[in-house]
């Protein structure tokens, strides 16, 4: 009897040894999945996106807007991270919308005007810097194919210093912010314009402002991603046609005195005077 209860007891302590085995097991197991689970996952911040899409021109309201988890180490430049950034609580006044934004689309500082400020040019510009209108045509403004937001690179043509005509690149990497008062960048219709509005350092507004009043201006469209500065170009009627040969001399002017001796004339030559 005794031989069985001792059976018994090392059969049993010898299952609660396997039993507890195996819980620490399964344990560390769940304890290596949760560690696993826990680097997964990726810090988030909240960020403001629009719930519709949204034009320029548009004001923007607080039904337009909603806060979304967004991985923190990847949140937009100029994000808006808090309604009250967005809607100030101390003003009633709306912020505009300067570009197109898709839904669920992050708002950006860059993509609407400050709080009560409408769409106009002067939104647009960054610090330092001006604007200037300058004429246009459908040759000098590529066919109508200008719109807000691209970059030309702009040509003179007039006179030179010795009066002859030519060409020269004064400005590369202007910024276009208008096109006659229409400033929407989205616009992507063509439209022949009589006016661009350009962005420019003061010292440029001044360089522009002479050549258009002492020649003509013409426009070439900057590429796309295009960050290249345009080497010094200049061009002049004598480099456009060739090397012009040089005439040949004169001949010497001579200079005769006739006088008559009875029915003979006598032809005398003398120093010319002038």
């Amino acid at each position: 009897m005794r031989l069985i209860f001792i059976l018994v007891l090392l059969v049993g302590v010898g299952l609660a040894a396997f039993a507890v085995s195996v819980a620490k097991d399964r344990f560390d197991q769940y304890q290596t999945a949760l560690a696993e689970q826990r680097e997964a996952i990726v810090p988030t911040t909240q960020v403001f996106v629009v719930t519709r899409q949204v034009r320029y021109g548009e004001r923007l309201r607080p039904n337009d807007v909603e806060a979304v988890r967004w991985p923190a180490d990847h949140v937009p430049f100029g994000a808006f991270t808090s309604l009250e950034d967005i809607f100030p609580p101390d003003t009633d006044e709306l912020r505009t919308v300067l570009r197109l934004m898709e839904t669920d689309e992050p708002l950006l500082r860059t993509k609407v005007t400050a709080p009560g400020a409408d769409a106009g040019v002067a939104s647009r510009l960054e610090e330092g810097m001006r604007a200037l209108a300058l004429r246009v045509d459908v040759t000098t403004g590529v066919s109508g194919f200008l719109r807000p937001g691209d970059r030309v690179d702009v040509y003179w043509t007039g006179n030179g210093r010795e009066g002859e005509r030519l060409t020269r690149l004064i400005r590369s990497n202007v910024q276009i912010i208008a096109i006659d008062q229409i400033a929407d960048e989205d616009r992507n219709n063509p439209t022949v314009a009589r006016t661009i509005t350009v962005m420019a350092h003061p010292g440029d507004i001044a360089a522009l402002t002479q050549a258009q009043a002492s020649g003509s201006l013409t426009l070439a469209l900057v590429g796309v991603g295009d960050e290249t500065e345009s080497e010094e170009v200049e061009v002049s009627t004598s480099q456009l046609l060739g090397a012009v040969e040089a005439a040949p001399s004169a001949a010497p002017e001579i200079c005769t005195v006739r006088a008559r001796r009875g029915g003979e004339v006598m032809v005398t030559q003398v120093p010319c005077t002038n």
